[in-house]
Parts: C-alpha cells; structure tokens; sequence
C-alpha cells in the first residue's frame, strides 16, 4: 500500500508540472489555430534563463520564474508580429503554422546550442534534492515546490480568463473568431496577447523544468509527443482538458514505470496519443468536428 501511495505521489508532483508545459500549448491553438511544435524548445530557453539567474547571481528559479515569463512573452510578441501575424487569415494557417514552428524549433535549438553548447545542465537550490517524510511515504521537495507553483499558475489563468473583460475576449474568440470580430473584440490584439501569454507560460515552465529535470538544447525533441498527447487528450485548445490529462498520463506513467520499467513510462505518452487520435480525435473536452 505504501508503494502504491509513493507511486501516486510522484505521478501527481510531476503530473503538476506537465500541466504547466503543455497550457501554454493549448492556449495558444485554442484562440490562433496554432500547432506550436517550437514550444518545448521556448521551455528549454526558459530553462536557460532561470539556470543562468541562479549559477551567476544566485538567484532562486522559483524567484526567476516571472523573470523568465516576462521575457519569453516579449519574445511572443515579437514572434507573432514578424512571423505568426501575415497569415493568420488564410485558409491554410493551421498547417502552415506546423511548418513554421518546426523550423522556429530548430533555430531555438541551433541558437541555445551555439550559446551553451549541448551539455547537459540543472539548476541546484536547496530544495531540489530535499524530500518531506511521513512514515515511509517522501514527497521530493522540488517536485511538490514545481507542481504547486504550476497549479497557482494555472488557477490564475483560469481567473483571469473567466472574470475579467481581456479574459471574456479571449475565450469569445476562442470559441468563433469571426463572430467576436463582428461583436467589436479587436481580434488581432487578442491574438498576439494570448500567444505571447502562452509563450510567458512556456517561459514560466521553463523556470520550474529547470531544477526538476536536466535539460540540454536538443531536450525539446523528446517533450514534443509528451506535450501533444496531453493536448490532444484533453481536447486540443482546452485548458482544463490539457490539465486533468497531464495529471492523469503522468500518473498511469508513474505506475508503469513502478511495475514495469522506467524505459517504459515515456511509452505511456505516445500510446496514449496513438489510441486517443485513433477512438476520440477531439479528446477529452474537445468538440467534434462536424462532417461536411
């Protein structure tokens, strides 16, 4: 029984984390149609940021975390404006914006590569080889440091986007952009507002990947099916779906892991998105799609 609870544990601390990485996915897709395959790789910038904060200055990455946000939103807005902007009224953007993020991906990577080579690198607070013991049951510190943070994080999203007058824009243009657009929602200034929050987030999952996992530029290769699986279980633009799958995948995870092997929990992610895609394309909380 005490494994058993050790294993939930450990599903749920990281499972936490996960939700973080992948809401900023779905946002993102859910207000612009955007497949951003280059948002693991905005993590590992993250990462970098809150990895540098601490090993030159000594700074916490809990404390560099909205540091990180910050600067990785700025950069969402400059990547909406240059890159993301012209085409978001073609017929064809989702598609396009794969080939987009696949190359923004690749540019991240060379870019954080040719700056800090690809060693592999982790932040070391106090806190993130520490542990809480109750009986014979731990809760890695780090982890449940992570995982709280990210759900603070995510209860704010949830706020904003449901109770003040941005949030009602966003959510309206999430659900039909043409029809927020006649209703007076300035439907370009959502866009890049909401993509350069979901680029922050990344920033801000970054900060917290960066002392519970080691993480090197190509790391970003290995997040993508892991990000995609919880996106599309969830329903792909839902939030909440997003979440509640990260907490469930990265739980069946940890079991398999436990009774299995470790080579196997990653194998967990990828089935999923394999039968999900296969039995329920729209995922957990997502619409169908309506047959022409």
């Amino acid at each position: 029984m005490a494994d058993f609870i050790q294993t939930l544990i450990l599903g749920l601390a990281l499972g936490g984390v996960l939700a973080l990485m992948g809401s900023g996915l779905s946002l993102v897709f859910g207000v612009m149609r955007i497949v951003n395959l280059a948002h693991p790789s905005l993590i590992i910038a993250g990462a970098y940021i809150a990895y540098w904060g601490f090993r030159l200055w000594g700074i916490d990455p809990l404390v560099m975390l909205p540091v990180a946000a910050v600067i990785l939103a700025a950069i969402g807005v400059l990547l909406y404006r240059f890159v993301f902007e012209r085409e978001a009224r073609s017929a064809k953007y989702s598609e396009m914006t794969v080939l987009l993020t696949f190359a923004l991906a690749m540019v991240v990577e060379g870019a954080l590569g040719g700056m800090f080579t690809n060693t592999q690198r982790v932040t070391s607070p106090a806190y993130a080889t520490d542990a809480i013991f109750i009986g014979d049951i731990f809760i890695p510190t780090g982890q449940l440091y992570a995982g709280l943070a990210s759900l603070a994080i995510i209860g704010g999203l949830a706020l904003f986007l449901k109770y003040s007058r941005f949030g009602y824009a966003i959510r309206a243009t999430t659900q039909n952009r043409e029809a927020a657009e006649l209703l007076g929602v300035n439907v370009n200034l959502v866009s890049m507002a909401s993509f350069a929050i979901g680029i922050g987030l990344a920033g801000a999952a970054g900060a917290l990947v960066s002392f519970v996992f080691s993480f090197f530029p190509a790391k970003h290769w290995e997040w993508i099916a892991v990000l995609m699986s919880l996106v599309v279980l969830g329903g792909m633009g839902s939030i909440l779906g997003t979440v509640l799958a990260a907490f469930m995948l990265s739980v069946v995870a940890a079991f398999v892991g436990d009774y299995i092997g470790s080579t196997w929990s990653t194998l967990t992610f990828f089935l999923a998105l394999f039968l999900i895609l296969l039995l329920r394309p729209q995922g957990l909380f997502g619409e169908k799609p309506e047959l022409a």
